[in-house]
């Protein structure tokens, strides 16, 4: 019994060891939900953790929402407090499947689809079809998209008082420079 537990713990332990893990803690993500003729708003986070099992094509990516930077001090802070409740919701999460994924080959014109499910602000959204364009240099793969979320999507309220300064469609923009961890 105990050399087959023993047989079972090394098999799991060789499997997990034996997929090939791409890691980045410096993924930047944009969001934008500017209104035409009116301020930009917008934030950027420069400090995205995100992995990719390139043995599959899991995906998940992590950002601390208080990592958002705006041009104006103002609108951060509207941002963290009024809108993004970050105190209470101080991360979000994006977890997810790149379609068809194989790591052989990747080019600059490769395209893919990536599903996934979005949670921010305590709320989760099913997100499909994100369309990634991938390149794999040496030891890095690159993954970069855009998608549109609506702030109702997440139970974010947008005051009257600036309701028509602000989008309810929100456009989500990431680039991501995944480094193969696999021997780390």
């Amino acid at each position: 019994m105990i050399k087959q537990l023993f047989y079972i713990v090394l098999f799991i332990n060789i499997t997990v060891s034996a997929q090939t893990k791409y890691l980045t803690k410096t993924g930047t993500i944009n969001f934008e939900a500017s209104m035409a003729s009116f301020e930009e708003v917008k934030g950027i986070n420069k400090s995205v953790t995100a992995i990719l099992n390139a043995d599959n094509g899991q995906f998940a990516a992590l950002v601390f929402v208080k990592g958002f930077r705006f041009k104006n001090a103002l609108m951060e802070e509207h941002f963290n407090e009024n809108y993004a409740d970050s105190d209470s919701y101080p991360k979000a999460t994006f977890k997810g499947n790149i379609i068809d994924f194989s790591s052989n080959p990747l080019n600059p014109n490769t395209k893919l689809l990536l599903n996934g499910t979005l949670t921010f602000h305590g709320k989760s959204k099913v997100i499909n079809g994100i369309a990634l364009k991938i390149n794999k240099s040496q030891n890095t793969i690159s993954l970069v998209g855009e998608f549109n979320v609506l702030a109702s999507d997440f139970d974010i309220k947008i005051p009257k008082v600036v309701k028509d300064k602000v989008s309810k469609n929100i456009t989500i923009s990431f680039d991501l420079n995944l480094i193969n961890n696999t021997n780390k």
